[in-house]
């Protein structure tokens, strides 16, 4: 296998005909069909070199892109695409789709606003289909389209799943396996890219039978839980011989009807640093220097994350206390549970790609007397809302959920943006949720919800903590941050979480123009604290400033409260707008939204400017309470 040249660390790598003669030649699936065999391995190396240096350049997922350079490059010479239809689970793997459908010359742009997606994107090219970006799910698209093409007369245009092993750690996989299977058949073809993890190796009991399967030993060479299900089942091949994929993939396009095509694959493949990388083999960088794999020279030293900072917490805690245990979601690095877990193995579950099993376990975990903290990326738990609502709230269970990427994420879009938690959290009975505004309350609260004695949630924000912003009074729980000396009480900005460091900026700029400000941190921001209705009462306006979306976060909770008891002080809440928000920088997005300290002062300075309606002064007049947003 021809190897990928690795760039020197001071090189960019281009892009262009004369350094990438064959990648520049085979840019659309019809020219990589006219591509002689004899130099698709040269086609590969290329690509795998393209991809080493415009992902050191910008950040991204390496690893994952790597392992599936030949499997692409099968797959867009046997299936026509788009007449033919191939999706990919998650797409972060889809990066090689992209080069070969005529988007390299937009990888200098990959993840930044206005540039390329990380992930599939409809709005790219016919080429995407889906733009899914969670887990499990392709399986169920492909079902749901290979019936329709059936159901159409359009049994010429096949379908093609690529899903990972780690993936089918997930339920819904196989929920969608079981419908396929059962028929009535229709062609589709599941391409298993079995590289033996999703971030870390793949775990379970299916883990170990694909493992079985890689060895080929015994009668699992030809009965297998595929064959079991209903499908034909073609494999293992090895995903790096181009030739023996097309092959295969030949051979299922044949057979008409649900295959499985077990192709096994190497992560990183081609590059040494992602090779020998034991933690998820590159699977996600940033910049980083192409010669080493290391962080790119210049950018220092790796300043502690929310994540990190949490897991620092936890750790302590639990050694603390032995009734404290923790689940993820096959995200154990990713959430900051892998110090917890070296140095206690047996309290540690990772559960695989299986959000509603992992909520559902904690909640028979703390029914036997233990204390879960259920670590999860935040635009992740929306997939287990019903087992949160159900199986944890009813039984106000003691369950603590540390809801990684809370808010804006940045670079990975729309399905990674934690943004809806506010808003469906909410509105679950008896979950107390906290938001840190630092690395000092992180610990604070994460060690009150441990002590609870009903389910609780922290959402933690991506990037690196503020420095600790000391209160400069507290009353019944509430950390006042700032308070206009000798200023009339115009305004009580209400912060959620990390945003009080850009609150406490707007609320400089409004004290330079005469406008008296409280600031506000409640610590614990679900159920509202009364204390909040109290100060509201004080003031002229209400600015609420939360990460999440406006419409039923804790900017609307807190309307409700002033209307049940009467205090008329109107309420602007200033969140994130309920939209699909775009790839970016997490600052730039956030200005974007109004929630850096001039947005926020623009936000408050604009409604205070502002003739109140005249429900609310009706409202005022009648002892009642009509609230506005902003």
């Amino acid at each position: 296998m021809t190897t990928a040249p690795v760039p020197s660390s001071d090189a960019e790598v281009p892009s262009g005909a004369e350094e990438f003669p064959l990648l520049a030649e085979a840019n659309t699936p019809k020219a990589l069909r006219a591509l002689p065999s004899a130099r698709l391995p040269d086609l590969a190396a290329e690509i795998r070199a393209f991809l080493i240096g415009r992902v050191a350049a910008s950040g991204g997922h390496l690893g994952p892109n790597l392992g599936v350079v030949e499997l692409t490059i099968a797959l867009h010479r046997v299936f026509e695409s788009p007449h033919d239809t191939v999706l990919f689970d998650i797409g972060h793997q889809a990066y090689v789709h992209k080069i070969l459908t005529g988007r390299s010359g937009g990888f200098s742009e990959l993840r930044r606003a206005g540039g390329l997606s990380g992930y599939p994107s409809r709005a790219e090219s016919a080429h995407d289909v889906i733009e899914n970006s969670h887990a499990s799910t392709v399986l169920s698209y492909a079902d749901g389209l290979a019936r329709a093409r059936r159901m159409s007369g359009e049994r010429d245009r096949a379908v093609v799943a690529v899903i990972g092993d780690g993936a089918l750690t997930g339920g819904m996989a196989w929920e969608a396996l079981n419908n396929i299977g059962a028929g009535p058949w229709h062609p589709l073809i599941v391409v298993l890219n079995d590289n033996g993890r999703s971030y870390a190796p793949t775990t379970g009991a299916v883990a170990a039978h694909l493992a079985a399967l890689r060895r080929g030993t015994g009668a699992e060479a030809w009965r297998n839980v595929f064959t079991d299900l209903g499908f034909a089942y073609l494999g293992p091949v090895d995903g790096h011989d181009t030739a023996g994929l097309e092959s295969v993939l030949r051979a299922a396009r044949a057979l008409g009807r649900p295959v499985v095509v077990h192709a096994m694959t190497v992560k990183g493949k081609g590059y040494a640093p992602a090779e020998r990388d034991e933690a998820d083999c590159l699977h996600a960088v940033g910049a980083i220097d192409p010669a080493t794999g290391r962080p790119a020279p210049g950018t220092g030293p790796t300043p502690l994350s929310w994540t990190d900072v949490f897991g620092r917490e936890l750790l302590r805690l639990a050694g603390e206390r032995e009734d404290v245990v923790a689940l993820t979601a096959s995200m154990l690095r990713p959430t900051g549970l892998h110090p917890t877990a070296t140095r206690f193995p047996g309290r540690v579950l990772d559960v695989g790609i299986a959000e509603q099993h992992a909520v559902t376990c904690a909640a028979g975990l703390a029914t036997g007397g233990y204390h879960p903290v259920v670590a999860i990326y935040a635009t992740f738990l929306n997939r287990a809302f019903d087992q949160v609502l159900m199986d944890v709230a009813l039984h106000r269970l003691p369950v603590t959920f540390v809801l990684d990427r809370a808010g804006i994420t940045g670079p990975d879009g729309p399905s990674h943006h934690g943004m809806w938690d506010l808003s469906l959290l909410s509105m679950v009975p008896g979950l107390r949720i906290a938001a840190p505004r630092d690395a000092e309350r992180l610990g604070v609260l994460l060690r009150e919800a441990v002590h609870s004695e009903g389910p609780t949630a922290l959402r933690l924000p991506k990037g690196t903590p503020p420095a600790d912003i000391e209160a400069v009074a507290r009353m019944d729980g509430v950390d006042i941050l700032r308070r206009s000396p000798h200023r009339p009480l115009d305004v009580l900005i209400v912060a959620v979480g990390p945003l009080a460091q850009a609150c406490l900026e707007a609320a400089a700029l409004l004290e330079r123009e005469g406008i008296g400000v409280t600031l506000a941190d409640p610590g614990w921001i679900h159920p509202v604290n009364p204390a909040l209705a109290t100060l509201a009462a004080r003031h002229r306006l209400v600015a609420t400033v939360e990460d999440g979306v406006r419409t039923g976060g804790i900017g609307a909770a807190l309307t409700q409260i002033l209307q049940d008891t009467h205090i008329p002080t109107p309420v602007t809440v200033l969140g994130l707008p309920p939209a699909f928000i775009p790839h970016g920088t997490r600052p730039s997005l956030l200005s974007q939204a109004g929630l850096d300290g001039p947005g926020i002062a623009r936000g408050i300075r604009t409604r205070l400017d502002s003739p109140p309606p005249a429900s609310a002064i009706a409202g005022a007049a009648s002892g009642t309470s009509a609230r506005g947003t902003g």
